[in-house]
C-alpha cells in the first residue's frame, strides 16, 4: 500500500480569491472582500490562517461569517485552517471595497459616505444621505437604527421608499 500523500495547501492568492465567495450573512450581495473585514490570510507549515475584524465589536454575524469561511475552505481540502479574530485597529467604511458600495447601492441600501469627504454644514446636521431608488438627496432619518445595528433607517421624501444607509464608522 503506498502512503497518501498530504494535501496540498493552496497559495495565498488562492485563499483570496476562495474568500471573494463568502458572502455577508446580512447583506447577501457583498462578500466579506467588499467589506473589507478580511485583514489577513497566511500560510505556513501546512496550515492557513485568515483574520477577521468585525464591523463593531458586537456584530452578531461573525460566528456565521467564520463558520462560512471555514466550510468555503474544507470545501476546497483546507482541514488545517485556523480563523482569527482581530479587533485592534477597529473596523471602518473605509475598508470597503468601491465595488462593494456599488453593490450595496444597487441592492437598495445607501452606502457609507466617503470618510475624508463627511463635513457638517453651519447647523450641525449631517449631510444629505442620498436615496439609493430615486437619488434624491430630499432625505430624513427615522432611527439611528435599522435592519440591523450597523444600519441607520431613512425614508426619502421624494419617492417615499424607506430604505437603510450603512453608517460610517
Amino acid at each position: 500500500m503506498t502512503p497518501t500523500p498530504p494535501p496540498t495547501i493552496p497559495t495565498e492568492d488562492r485563499i483570496w480569491q476562495l474568500l471573494e465567495e463568502v458572502a455577508d450573512p446580512e447583506v447577501p450581495v457583498l462578500s466579506i472582500l467588499d467589506l473589507g473585514i478580511v485583514r489577513g490570510v497566511r500560510v505556513a507549515d501546512g496550515e492557513v490562517h485568515v483574520t477577521i475584524t468585525p464591523t463593531y465589536s458586537g456584530c452578531p454575524a461573525m460566528g456565521v461569517i467564520a463558520t462560512e469561511i471555514r466550510l468555503r475552505l474544507l470545501a476546497e481540502g483546507i482541514t488545517r485552517l485556523h480563523i482569527h479574530n482581530q479587533l485592534s485597529p477597529a473596523w471602518t467604511t473605509a475598508w470597503m471595497t468601491a465595488a462593494g458600495k456599488q453593490k450595496l447601492e444597487a441592492y437598495g441600501i445607501a452606502p457609507p459616505k466617503d470618510v475624508t469627504g463627511h463635513v457638517l454644514n453651519l447647523f450641525g446636521q449631517d449631510e444629505a444621505i442620498r436615496c439609493p431608488h430615486c437619488q434624491s438627496a430630499n432625505t430624513r432619518l427615522v432611527s439611528q437604527f435599522g435592519s440591523t445595528a450597523c444600519k441607520a433607517l431613512y425614508q426619502c421624501d421624494d419617492c417615499l421608499e424607506p430604505f437603510d444607509y450603512f453608517k460610517c464608522h
